[in-house]
């Protein structure tokens, strides 16, 4: 860890995104962080809250004198995404996050650095912290689990927060102001499968896809790149269509909502083909790079002689899996016709596994449009049926509407032209925020969402732009000060 992030301005806000940097909290595991954001407002002498799903919610009160402007409530959440690179040794339950400045950049050493939503939560932290501010009354509400379920918005109860306003701090281009968000649900498709016999005269490999991208499912996936689980069924496609290959085994990705940047498949081959099929994969590999050549330059599909695997996956399943996984559809669905330039419905296929006599798999649906939302989770459940898989959804979270006549949108638009010089952009993300869930929960709610710059969330990629971090935080300082009155 480098400690120059702790010389770097806003003084408060980096020193409480260091500290989360140090905390282990992967989605599912926020037991450590819970405790230390509760200890913190504890330890300013402000009430603190833990609710029943694990939100934690820190009330301040006004600064002097503006006690009559209307409440806010500053909104984050404290898990982050765990994604490292395959040679990166990390364990994102027990270690911390190597973050270093590089250049006008923060990133960290191998995996993702947690900057979504670490650096909204710090500075929600800091507006806490801080006495040389003004403000009328603040809730910052601390939500859990939002990466991989959205438990704590969907948990929280009517009446406990106190605001008028939401600021969501959890959007990741500076000078953008968001005012709506795609609604989601979770695939999960499965297979059982019989055991078959490793028959005499076969060679066996791992095929393996590597060097792409990967990437937010929400965020990136407009950007077109490659999906590992849709290569690695491409191949096997091939392989078992044109050279005999079976199959033993297979895998990719790790989150729903990242993007897979590797997989892999154990498989045999007849020894007579095995010269043929080796040829036709690195035919593949150049074909499929050149398709994605713009996006994905470091590309790799290779495949590794191993000793023979005990058992394979019986021949029907096998064809059922590879049919279905070719044919399942994937990235982005219909671009919206009311805001040029964002997705309206996308699907990612972002995890694979075997296990047992078991493979199974998970995707996320997006869409800001319920019907087409629906219509896609339709064409999912008619691929994987049709192949004999259990296809169950769940997860379901709803859409935020935007609202071009919001009052909190208004006064952050005029309040960044008289500081920045320009107006800022007016937008909607085809990404899970957590406003529409909490809209649902309060609909009297004025609610918008604005960060600094982070690019590359939920991979390794990921970086945060340090000016964008200063020009945030004095945006966010600046709103408060000029909210309303009741």
């Amino acid at each position: 860890m480098s400690k120059e992030i702790l010389d770097l301005q806003p003084a408060l806000l980096w020193k409480n995104f260091y500290s989360l940097t140090q905390i282990p909290r992967p989605s599912k595991h926020e037991a450590k962080i819970r405790e230390f954001i509760a200890r913190f407002g504890k330890n300013l002498g402000l009430e603190t809250i833990e609710d029943e799903v694990g939100n934690v919610i820190i009330r301040k009160p006004a600064t002097k004198g503006m006690e009559n402007l209307k409440g806010v409530i500053l909104q984050g959440h404290m898990d982050m995404v765990p994604q490292k690179n395959n040679d990166t040794v990390h364990d994102f339950e027990k270690d911390p996050i190597d973050a270093y400045v590089d250049g006008g950049w923060i990133k960290a050493r191998g995996t993702t650095l947690g900057a979504d939503n670490g650096l909204g939560v710090a500075a929600a932290m800091a507006v806490l912290e801080a006495k040389d501010i003004q403000h009328g009354p603040v809730d910052v509400f601390i939500t859990t689990d939002e990466e991989t379920g959205m438990t704590g918005a969907m948990g929280i109860k009517a009446g406990v927060l106190k605001g008028d306003i939401l600021l969501n701090l959890d959007t990741e281009e500076e000078g953008e102001l968001y005012i709506g968000c795609a609604g989601g649900t979770n695939g999960n498709f499965s297979f059982r499968f019989k055991t078959s016999a490793v028959p005499a005269g076969i060679e066996a490999y791992k095929l393996v896809v590597t060097g792409l991208r990967g990437g937010h499912s929400g965020v990136d996936i407009h950007l077109e790149r490659g999906n590992s689980i849709k290569i690695l069924g491409r191949v096997l496609w091939e392989g078992a269509k044109h050279y005999g290959m079976r199959l033993a085994s297979l895998e990719g990705g790790s989150l729903r909502n990242a993007i897979p940047r590797e997989g892999n498949a154990i498989v045999v081959l007849p020894l007579g083909n095995k010269d043929a099929f080796l040829k036709s994969l690195s035919e593949m590999e150049q074909a499929i790079r050149k398709e994605l050549s713009a996006v994905e330059p470091n590309l790799k599909i290779t495949a590794t002689t191993i000793e023979k695997p005990t058992s394979l996956i019986d021949e029907i399943t096998q064809l059922n899996i590879i049919n279905s996984l070719y044919a399942c559809p994937n990235g982005v669905i219909r671009m919206s016709n009311e805001m040029p330039g964002l997705v309206e419905t996308s699907i990612n296929l972002g995890v694979l596994k075997t296990e047992s006599n078991m493979v199974f798999g998970q995707t996320l649906l997006r869409s800001s449009v319920d019907t087409a939302r629906l219509d896609l989770q339709n064409m999912v459940e008619a691929v994987f049926s049709m192949a004999g898989a259990e296809i169950t959804f769940d997860g379901h979270y709803p859409g935020w509407k935007p609202n071009p006549d919001s009052p909190i949108l208004h006064l952050m638009l005029d309040l960044y032209k008289k500081m920045f010089g320009k107006v800022p952009a007016v937008k909607a993300i085809h990404a899970g925020l957590e406003c529409g869930i909490l809209g649902g929960t309060y609909p009297a709610w004025d609610m918008i969402s604005v960060g600094p710059t982070i690019v590359s969330p939920h991979s390794p990629d990921e970086k945060a732009e340090i000016e964008s971090v200063k020009k945030f935080w004095d945006y966010l300082v600046a709103t408060l000060k000029n909210i309303p009155a009741r």
